[in-house]
């Protein structure tokens, strides 16, 4: 038989062992709900009341332009079916108004199942490969405008454009690219090169896009 000191470090025990599940199981539930989010270590950190409906300060934390532009680049880059490279564009008036987006894919009517995805040929033919076929998103965002005139217009796009994008681009009056990444940094590859040639010699502005956060999270089930 157990002791009156046994039987109260039993007690005690039990006690602590329920009140433990206790709190794992709330914060376990408390992580699933879609109104809190769950740091590294475990504890929940809900997300920030709403701003209180008397208070006449606008919200702090709100997308810049050139972030909004740009995010809307890479949502747009997640319709691409190329499992290689996902590239998203977005094309801006200079009122700020969104003309038109795009994405790299094949041209409308040919099929993504029935043309290859691959970036290299077993066999060397390029047929076999993606690249004769590919529409690139920078193309698609100014043909999707519906054959209005770009002049004067910003191209967001999250890859800087290679030679044949670049000679688009010029041609259709567009005066500011502003990309997210180059393919590859100080990139010798001559349709890079002579990218950045004719956009310059064109007079098109050129810079990259430096975010002012690190990401963007996107919850449907917040609304």
């Amino acid at each position: 038989m157990m002791n009156s000191r046994d039987i109260a470090l039993f007690s005690a025990a039990t006690v602590l062992g329920a009140l433990s599940s206790a709190i794992a199981f709330r914060l376990f539930f408390n992580c699933r709900e879609p109104r809190n989010r769950c740091s590294q270590n475990g504890v929940v950190e809900k997300k920030p009341s709403r701003q209180n409906p008397f208070d006449p300060v606008k919200r702090k934390g709100y997308l810049s332009w050139d972030d909004y532009f740009m995010a809307i680049a890479f949502l747009s880059a997640e319709r691409s079916k190329d499992p290689n490279r996902q590239v998203g564009a977005c094309l801006v008036s200079e009122k700020g108004i969104i003309l038109g987006i795009g994405y790299n894919g094949f041209p409308r009517g040919c099929s993504d199942d029935k043309l290859p995805w691959s970036k290299k040929s077993k066999n060397g033919d390029p047929l076999e490969t993606k690249y004769p076929y590919v529409c690139h998103a920078e193309v698609n965002a100014i043909l999707n405008t519906n054959h209005a005139s770009a002049a004067g217009q910003r191209l967001y796009v999250t890859m800087f454009p290679c030679n044949e994008c670049a000679k688009i681009i010029i041609q259709s009056g567009v005066t500011e690219v502003i990309y997210y990444v180059e393919k590859r940094l100080d990139n010798p590859d001559a349709t890079y090169v002579a990218s950045h040639k004719l956009l310059s010699m064109a007079g098109i502005k050129v810079r990259r896009h430096q975010p002012k956060m690190d990401q963007l999270s996107i919850q449907f089930n917040e609304l």
